[in-house]
């Protein structure tokens, strides 16, 4: 990398791998726009040197000074994410709506206003999950679908970059332990009628490593993506899961 300080912003900064991007981000020295709707879970990182930005990603206006604001960085990590966790038949309109307009609308337009400005060599992470490959969790059927439509935001945007350049990649996670796995443990457990804990050790005996990761884990990950040493890398979904999807 060279010795210009970089310029980042991260979304979904308040709390899971959001927040543990940004904190990796302001220990490489970064510059760092964090974004939530929860004003409170950005003082943490404010007190480390991080601008907060409050804002709802769903709302145009908001989302718009988001995009200003972004404007010109070097990289755009995008951890915003809602899950509602029900069964598949009982899923209404609204659910899904709601998702897609986090989880994938944002996404999209953020990468379209925000991805033209970008410093050339910078680099979009747009945080996907291993539910965008797998269906085995249907309780999470319209999340999984949501984290599929960032694979495929993903790789346009790679093609429509290229020429800043900007590289534009994914991640799928897998078992993270974060505040929405707590609740995916709860909810899901309560649906199938499991404790939590069942549902932990079923979850978890499925992953060849056999065990979860931190976010400070995967954000050593997001910080190679944005690095320069991954500069040769446009358009992947890179699993992050332990083993559980090898494709």
């Amino acid at each position: 990398m060279s010795d210009r300080r970089r310029r980042a912003m991260v979304t979904g900064a308040a709390s899971g791998i959001g927040a543990g991007a940004a904190r990796r981000l302001l220990q490489g020295g970064a510059e760092v726009i964090t974004v939530d709707i929860h004003e409170q879970g950005l003082e943490s990182l404010a007190d480390q040197g991080a601008t907060p930005l409050v804002a709802d990603l769903t709302d145009r206006h908001d989302r718009q000074r988001v995009i200003d604001a972004g404007g010109g960085v070097d990289w755009l990590v995008q951890a915003a994410g809602i899950i509602r966790l029900k069964h598949i038949e009982q899923i209404t309109p609204e659910d899904w709506r709601d998702v897609f307009a986090v989880n994938a609308e944002a996404v999209f337009f953020c990468c379209q206003g925000i991805g033209p400005t970008m410093a050339p060599g910078g680099a979009i992470v747009n945080i996907s999950s291993s539910s965008g490959k797998l269906a085995n969790t249907t309780e999470a059927g319209v999340y999984a679908a949501s984290k599929a439509a960032v694979l495929s935001i993903t790789r346009s945007f790679a093609y429509a970059l290229s020429s800043v350049p900007v590289r534009v990649n994914s991640i799928c996670p897998g078992i993270i332990d974060t505040p929405m796995q707590d609740d995916v443990l709860r909810s899901v457990a309560a649906l199938r009628g499991i404790t939590a804990q069942q549902l932990s050790e079923q979850r978890t005996d499925a992953v060849p490593l056999g065990r979860g990761a931190t976010p400070d884990e995967l954000a050593e990950l997001i910080w190679f993506l944005c690095s320069d040493g991954a500069g040769y890398m446009t358009g992947q979904a890179v699993n992050f899961d332990g083993g559980l999807v090898t494709w």
